[in-house]
């Protein structure tokens, strides 16, 4: 059987936004057509962590950064004693698509094992390479993040761009599934630390870098599916609780997931929300949400603190926002704001124990300036 370890260079792909427009490159990874929200992200490193963050989850990945792949791939077998990977977000690639400028084929370094391309094709995941990402990005800024079509043809087979651009008209939006579904755990995980603290982490798409951090804290940790319910989860015994990242709309996630998160707030378990779990604690809490025009996907993002006129430099990576006018009346103030947009980047609650922020503080790829805020979350429970 033949094996192919290099990507084709015959122009066999292309990307179609759903407003007609094309464009035609080079195909790498799996050899498949695939449909999705285009969206861009700045970040300058960091791809095997990016592309296996389930917030990613039904997007089609434009990295802006002009040359990707250049340090390889290393092994999900290189991992820490709770069986976590060193260097990805999770097991398994998470995005639908992938889209870059140039595709490095012969990476240097220590731990790679493979190529971007070998590692794409192996988890059935196209991408496209040769195309004006600049371009690219400048109308995904302008216009708005788009619903596109990524195709790689097979070998042998012509790439049917008329056929393509007819299906552009209609591609489905991933954003009215409940994503959270395809990416959270579906039985609990106990991860045993012989700490002095249990937390419950709710699971709507974690990083491991989130479980990293509670872990090296030594807390015991129960990552649970994002159906727990209230009384399932108080049965645990939690010193406190963690909402994770995650994909998607958070308004289309379940009522009851919505409803578990108030009634935690309203047992006094101390809460600390990241990325979605910020949007979630907002709407648990009688706050509003809204998409953003073309998200926050960078790790240079700056997160302004109202309280000190302190900004942190911060990693992110989501498409929808918290109303700060919504949140009169709910108990929760906004805490920090982005100093670009001015958009909520933070809230917390009166009672003092319950906090989220929009970035992520466990980084992973990124700065480590706020991992205070898990100092923060662990001075809470105590």
């Amino acid at each position: 059987m033949e094996t192919e370890t290099r990507p084709r260079k015959d122009g066999n792909a292309a990307l179609v936004l759903e407003d007609g427009t094309l464009f035609l490159g080079k195909g790498f990874g799996a050899q498949r057509k695939v449909s999705g929200e285009v969206v861009f992200s700045t970040s300058m490193m960091g791809y095997p962590e990016s592309l296996t963050d389930a917030s990613y989850r039904g997007q089609i990945l434009t990295l802006t950064y002009p040359l990707v792949g250049n340090y390889g791939v290393p092994s999900y077998k290189m991992a820490d004693k709770f069986g976590l990977p060193t260097h990805f977000e999770s097991v398994g690639i998470k995005v639908t698509g992938l889209v870059i400028q140039e595709l490095c084929e012969k990476p240097f370094h220590w731990a790679s094992e493979k190529t971007l391309h070998q590692w794409l094709k192996s988890e059935g995941i196209p991408g496209i390479y040769g195309i004006d990402t600049r371009n690219l990005t400048k109308k995904l800024r302008e216009r708005g993040v788009m619903l596109g079509i990524l195709a790689v043809s097979p070998k042998g087979k012509k790439l049917d761009v008329d056929k393509l651009l007819e299906e552009s008209k209609s591609i489905p939006d991933p954003n009215l599934r409940d994503l959270a579904s395809e990416v959270s755990v579906k039985k609990p995980i106990h991860y045993k630390n012989n700490g002095e603290k249990k937390v419950v982490l709710i699971d709507y798409g974690v990083k491991a870098g989130i479980l990293r951090n509670l872990l090296k804290r030594k807390l015991d940790v129960v990552q649970v599916p994002y159906t727990f319910s209230t009384d399932e989860i108080m049965e645990l015994e939690p010193d406190g609780v963690v909402l994770s990242n995650g994909p998607g709309d958070p308004k289309l996630l379940p009522k009851t997931s919505i409803e578990t998160v108030k009634r935690l707030v309203e047992e006094n378990v101390p809460v600390m929300g990241i990325c979605q779990g910020n949007h979630i604690l907002s709407l648990a809490l009688g706050g509003d949400t809204y998409k953003l025009k073309y998200g926050h996907r960078s790790q240079n993002q700056p997160a302004y603190d109202l309280e000190t006129g302190r900004c942190y430099i911060t990693t992110q990576n989501h498409g929808y926002a918290t109303s700060a006018d919504s949140l009169k009346g709910t108990g929760l103030e906004v805490w920090f704001v982005n100093a670009n947009d001015k958009t909520v980047e933070g809230v917390r609650h009166k009672d003092g124990r319950t906090f989220a922020v929009q970035w992520h503080p466990e980084a992973s790829p990124g700065p480590y300036d706020t991992e205070f805020l898990f100092d923060k979350f662990m001075e809470n429970m105590r």
